[in-house]
């Protein structure tokens, strides 16, 4: 850093963020745009401290404009917009929609991000629940859901001035659950609808693959892709791997809000802030954003940083969702087609051996189904559904596209333990039964929705019924922000609530979230938090801007 604090003797951050000196004055996006980049270096290093201690006595905590938990595709496409890439509408594009293209017209001179998305996203009607997802997909992928392949109507322009400061961090590199994903599957969304602005799937897949007739992907291939798309997007400096989060809580609340527990936050003297009134009105929203970063060594080292923001962006596969049935914690019964695919490979399933236990009727079921089946194991298939209910994912996926899916759906209707009345050789679908509990013998029981108990002798079972967010690192694990507050917060059920046009959490200010944690599960409708994420803090620092220039001095009120 070439400077060091004169009372801890650790080296100061706040030297290459400072406005005064022989530096002299420097812009506030200058000053940002450098304290993001000491951040990451800090967090970066094999050695470094708490941050809060590296501040200089009477100075503020280091402050980020906005900390991203998670760095999946939600994470990186935030990143992305933050980064000043802006979209606008392409000189010569013509969108389907002639209601929308109007729309488009009247501000042909604007990025999108200078526009109403209230205003351009009436009307308008998609696969997402949340209008600026449903906005952004119909301008990069018009009226697909018709059939169409029309081109994106939007070109991307890097503008610099633009450029919010933030951090990324994420457990491992770039692209998140993806690197954790069976690499044998295809993936359910076409490889062009998984890729993120600026890259094209198909661009980047060129000469990287034998079979270019398959548009759909293999997860390794999107892995691959989103972690290559940091670097060719220049985006680097605000990813910080290997970190993992233990607490996300407000540096100060007001006093009625927090009145029991004035003892859990440091006081504006422990921080050594000499003008106590100025610094809790610039810092009392501000969140701590604490947890370690894990070294190659295996060490931890801890850090803690404050952001104006944070935004969610963790996806949700972090915790399978849980029968909650008796015995579900025996060491044969697990949540993961991994352990299947391990015990294949070990050989615990070769030969003869007892029946696999699949519990699910979603598509991770589905290939656990299809691994058993390729391997000669045979499967019984348990699900909650009836099989010819049109809820199913396989009534939504074209045969042509899908056609090992429809194999496993022909299967769940024509060889269900109702029409064979046993177990057929290879695979025996119980549609409409329930696991009632597994027992230490290697036997389960199910239960049919009549009442009707059946026991079998299984080799081992597999949950795969979905998964949840993970938030314990949020107060109450963040049950306070979803639509109901006493749930969990769960991706269909119960996601976060937030604002429809800025995805601010509405029951919290200054919190963010997409992707998954809003209920889109499509990569091709995530982007539009991103697009919302980054025009809310574009105006609130604009306003913030014209504040300190009215005032004529630090902004502070």
């Amino acid at each position: 850093m070439g400077c060091v604090c004169l009372t801890s003797g650790r080296p100061c951050f706040r030297c290459n963020v400072c406005t005064g000196g022989e530096r002299g004055l420097e812009s506030e996006g200058q000053r940002l745009s450098s304290l993001a980049f000491s951040l990451n270096n800090s967090l970066g290093r094999t050695e470094t401290m708490p941050l809060e201690e590296t501040a200089l006595p009477g100075e503020p905590p280091l402050t980020v404009p906005i900390v991203i938990i998670g760095n999946g595709p939600s994470g990186i496409c935030l990143s992305y917009v933050l980064s000043g890439y802006r979209p606008y509408l392409s000189p010569e594009a013509v969108h389907p929609n002639p209601i929308l293209h109007s729309k488009l017209e009247e501000a042909r001179h604007l990025s999108i991000l200078d526009q109403d998305l209230e205003y351009l996203s009436e009307g308008l009607e998609g696969r997402s629940s949340n209008p600026v997802a449903v906005l952004f997909d119909t301008l990069l992928h018009p009226n697909v859901d018709f059939g169409y392949n029309y081109p994106s109507v939007l070109q991307w322009k890097l503008e610099q001035q633009h450029y919010i400061p933030h951090i990324v961090l994420g457990k491992g590199p770039p692209g998140g659950a993806w690197h954790a994903i069976d690499g044998s599957m295809l993936t359910i969304s076409l490889g062009e609808w998984m890729e993120l602005p600026g890259l094209k799937f198909k661009d980047w897949i060129a000469g990287k693959r034998r079979n270019k007739k398959c548009d759909r992907a293999m997860p390794e291939e999107i892995a691959s892709y989103y972690k290559q798309y940091v670097k060719v997007m220049g985006l680097q400096r605000n990813f910080i791997e290997n970190t993992y989060i233990t607490s996300v809580s407000r540096l100060y609340r007001d006093q009625e809000e927090d009145e029991n527990h004035e003892n859990e936050f440091a006081s504006a003297q422990e921080l050594q802030i000499e003008n106590e009134s100025e610094w809790a009105a610039l810092t009392k929203r501000n969140w701590e954003v604490c947890g370690y970063q894990k070294t190659t060594d295996g060490s931890h080292i801890p850090f803690c940083i404050f952001a104006e923001n944070v935004a969610l962006a963790t996806g949700t596969f972090d915790s399978p969702a849980r029968l909650e049935a008796e015995g579900e914690d025996l060491p044969f019964v697990h949540h993961s087609v991994r352990d299947l695919e391990g015990a294949i490979s070990k050989g615990k399933l070769s030969g003869k051996v007892d029946p696999v236990l699949i519990v699910g009727a979603g598509l991770t079921a589905a290939d656990a189904v299809l691994c058993a089946y390729n391997n000669n194991i045979p499967v019984i298939h348990v699900f909650r559904k009836k099989a010819n209910d049109p809820s199913l994912i396989f009534k939504q996926l074209p045969k042509t596209l899908y056609p090992e899916y429809h194999k496993i759906y022909h299967m769940m209707c024509t060889q269900s333990h109702t029409v064979i009345c046993t177990l057929h050789p290879v695979y025996t679908s119980f549609p409409e039964h329930r696991v009632l509990s597994f027992k230490s013998d290697m036997k389960c029981v199910l239960q049919s929705a009549s009442g009707l108990k059946n026991v079998f002798k299984i080799s081992m079972a597999l949950v795969l019924i979905g998964s949840h967010p993970n938030l314990f690192f949020l107060k109450e694990q963040g049950q306070s922000i979803g639509h109901n507050p006493s749930r969990p917060i769960t991706c269909k059920g119960n996601p976060v609530e937030i604002n429809a046009y800025t995805y601010e959490a509405t029951k919290e200010p200054n919190l963010f979230a997409l992707g998954p944690l809003v209920g889109d599960n499509f990569i091709r409708f995530l982007k539009g938090g991103a697009l919302a994420i980054t025009r809310c803090l574009e105006m609130r620092q604009k306003k913030k801007k014209h504040a300190i220039v009215e005032g004529g001095g630090d902004g502070v009120a």
